[in-house]
């Protein structure tokens, strides 16, 4: 795995740990923050795998983008779209005051995060061991 690649993951690992920290909080949690937090973690999970297959890709926020460069080694992922496609609208919007999250957009954002997450981090480690 390359260095820049694990960057990517270890960004993308923090942003997950935010996110879950924020979630479990039981007395007033950010539900914003955490929709932000799971998109954030998304964008660098597959800015991470699309690093570590050299495929170029341009600054950007949203996933559905990001996927669409993957699709030519992953078409599998095509189904992943609309899922992450729910969650680009906390990449820049959440940031601004009229649009908040509440606990059930949290709980939807969390539950795409840790799926599709899990989807990139498993392809990463099987290239990974094939490469061996």
């Amino acid at each position: 795995m390359t260095p820049l690649t694990k960057r990517w993951l270890n960004r993308s690992a923090e942003d997950f740990r935010v996110m879950r920290r924020e979630f479990r909080n039981t007395e007033d949690p950010a539900y914003t923050a955490i929709c932000f937090h799971a998109q954030q973690c998304l964008e660098k999970v597959f800015k991470a795998f699309l690093q570590e297959n050299q495929i170029d890709f341009p600054k950007t926020h949203n996933i559905r983008d990001l996927i669409h460069l993957a699709l030519p080694i992953r078409p599998e992922w095509k189904v992943l779209i609309d899922s992450a496609t729910l969650l680009n609208r906390y990449a820049v919007d959440s940031r601004y005051p009229d649009d908040d999250a509440y606990k059930e957009d949290a709980e939807e954002a969390v539950t795409i995060c840790e799926r599709l997450r899990r989807v990139v981090l498993d392809a990463l480690e099987q290239s990974d061991q094939l490469s061996l």
